[in-house]
């Protein structure tokens, strides 16, 4: 392990904003993350840098996750067993297991980020959430530098959200991820949003998950940016979910509103929806602005900083609550 000093965190957020780790250092294995807690215990960790905006320089120790590795921990006819290092690429695994036929998450194709960071955010696209296939979430806490293992009900997966951003938020570094994925009879998912849409102008009547995930990428690649092209940390905002008499109320009003039914008392609005009606699609204010494809990405032309970037985040609150009396939670973390 090399301690850096004043190093750029530019390239390590997938915004491409310019602050800086008044220390730095990368950490490849699960023992020099321990030898690391036994004298440092003010971190700021750092995996994917797919879910942060960065506001101001970093005064903590930046602790670069690199933990890489994946392992069958074993198979039988139906399913496979996988415990994936929290280093890895999270769509460079994907794409893996698709190569050997383990499905579960090919509708969670080309989302940014690492492994180590979809349980905290219980990443989620086009029907599926990653809770569907994890068994298991290893760790080492902070406090005592000591092995921590959660089982799925252990990890209180909600929607965007678990145990990792509440009541363990800070006090456990994620490791691995273990999965349970399917070998046959794949359970396909592709009736939300255009996936079957995608599929038919192929022609593909019995998709495969390699199918579903090209169907996912195609999809993606036309409405959301490319991080290495345009800064941006994909969906900054929250779908909110609101009562069944909110909606009708909302629906009286603005009768165009879309909406996908949660329960028989909460539906889901979506945040794009709402924020394009509110007129923030495709405008640009310096270097910050609202994607012009998909008014849920948030992007950074080139230079705009994390303040510019949630300052715009904040006028887009206001303006949507101003006007459909409906709250906006960003999903990015906010670090200020």
């Amino acid at each position: 392990m090399n301690l850096l000093q004043n190093i750029s965190l530019k390239s390590y957020n997938t915004f491409g904003v310019s602050v800086n780790a008044k220390r730095f250092i990368a950490v490849t294995s699960f023992y020099e993350l321990q030898q690391l807690l036994k004298t440092e215990k003010e971190l700021f960790l750092l995996s994917g840098g797919s879910n942060m905006l960065l506001t101001t320089d970093i005064e903590k120790l930046v602790v670069f996750l690199n933990i890489k590795g994946i392992s069958i921990d074993k198979e039988d006819d139906n399913f496979a067993y996988l415990t994936v290092n929290a280093g890895e690429n999270w769509h460079e695994f994907v794409l893996w297991c698709i190569s050997q036929n383990y499905g579960g998450i090919e509708n969670l194709s080309l989302i940014p980020g690492n492994v180590g960071t979809c349980p905290i955010q219980n990443i989620g696209a086009y029907g599926v959430e990653v809770k569907d296939v994890i068994t298991k979430v290893e760790g080492l806490t902070i406090d005592a530098e000591k092995s921590v293992q959660f089982s799925n009900s252990a990890c209180k997966f909600g929607y965007r959200n678990s145990i990792f951003k509440n009541e363990q938020k800070g006090k456990v570094i994620l490791t691995s991820v273990s999965f349970k994925l399917t070998k046959n009879k794949h359970h396909l998912n592709t009736s939300y949003g255009a996936i079957d849409a995608e599929l038919t102008s192929k022609n593909i009547l019995e998709p495969t998950i390699k199918n579903i995930s090209d169907a996912v990428i195609a999809i993606r690649k036309s409405k959301l940016p490319d991080p290495k092209e345009i800064g941006n940390s994909g969906s900054f905002f929250k779908n909110p979910v609101i009562t069944k008499t909110q909606f009708e109320q909302l629906q009286k009003e603005f009768p165009t509103v879309p909406s996908y039914t949660i329960s028989e008392t909460e539906v889901k609005v979506p945040a794009g929806w709402l924020v394009e009606q509110a007129g923030y699609k495709g405008k640009r204010f310096g270097d910050a602005g609202v994607h012009a494809k998909q008014a849920l990405v948030l992007v950074n032309y080139g230079d705009a900083t994390g303040q510019e970037i949630y300052k715009l985040a904040q006028d887009i609150q206001k303006k949507v609550f101003k006007i459909f009396g409906i709250p906006l939670e960003i999903e990015v973390n906010i670090i200020e």
